[in-house]
């Protein structure tokens, strides 16, 4: 009786909203309280020439996300359709990032969570100005990257740039996707990887090579911001 219980506790609008804004004051406090190095320390003016851009993030990496935009930055975010979806669109949207509701799949069932729709919304958003963030490893696999983001990238036209933050200390949740739990007072990286590019007559070849190169692009990133918070190797730009 209980696990029904809170099952239609979970999928209550309002304990939704309380969760969301709970979980994303909780999160601002982290980021007012921590130091954040950055990696490279002129990403912010390197990346202006090429705005709109896709940002990518690893799944369980993606919580203090919404505090790398900037005042000026209008940004909109992919997020599932999962009940746990719905706690992080709270989050995100009290954070002020817009959210485009749908999920990355293996490709047997995209339409049926919404990935045509949300497909369509991320290029109507990238060509109206807004840069789009979304998890380049689709559900389930983690640290794969899937074919959605490049074929977003060559139909758009826009730039994939590839980003991680690393914390410590922290608590790394053991699921699928290593959600990381941040704590307040923390040392922080947040790190850039290089950008990838994909034409728009991309073939089959091209596209997969694309894939490859976010996802060790990314990696690199991860690794990187890692690096940084764990003390072994120090960056000179703190922010």
């Amino acid at each position: 009786m209980l696990r029904p219980a809170l099952r239609r506790l979970s999928t209550a609008s309002w304990f939704q909203t309380a969760v969301g804004v709970v979980g994303a004051e909780c999160l601002r406090l982290v980021w007012k309280t921590s130091r954040f190095a950055l990696e490279p320390p002129d990403i912010y003016e390197t990346v202006k020439p090429d705005l709109p851009v896709i940002v990518a993030m690893w799944h369980g990496q993606h919580f203090l996300m919404p505090f790398i935009k900037l005042k000026t930055h209008r940004a909109k975010t992919l997020i599932s359709h999962h009940r746990d979806g719905a706690f992080n669109a709270v989050a995100a949207e009290w954070l002020g990032v817009d959210v485009i509701r749908g999920s990355g799949t293996h490709g047997t069932d995209f339409h049926r969570k919404g990935g045509v729709s949300a497909f369509r919304e991320m290029l109507t958003a990238l060509e109206e100005g807004y840069n789009v963030a979304m998890t380049a490893d689709v559900p389930k696999v983690s640290r794969v990257c899937g074919a959605g983001i490049v074929k977003l990238a060559s139909m758009s036209g826009r730039p994939i740039y590839p980003l991680a933050i690393a914390t410590a200390p922290r608590w790394e949740l053991d699921n699928w996707d290593r959600s990381v739990v941040s704590f307040p007072f923390s040392r922080g990286a947040r790190v850039a990887g290089a950008p990838v590019r994909v034409p728009p007559d991309a073939d089959a070849a091209a596209l997969e090579a694309a894939r490859l190169a976010v996802e060790q692009s990314l990696n690199a990133a991860t690794a990187r911001a890692y690096e940084i918070v764990d003390g072994k190797q120090e960056s000179a730009v703190r922010g």
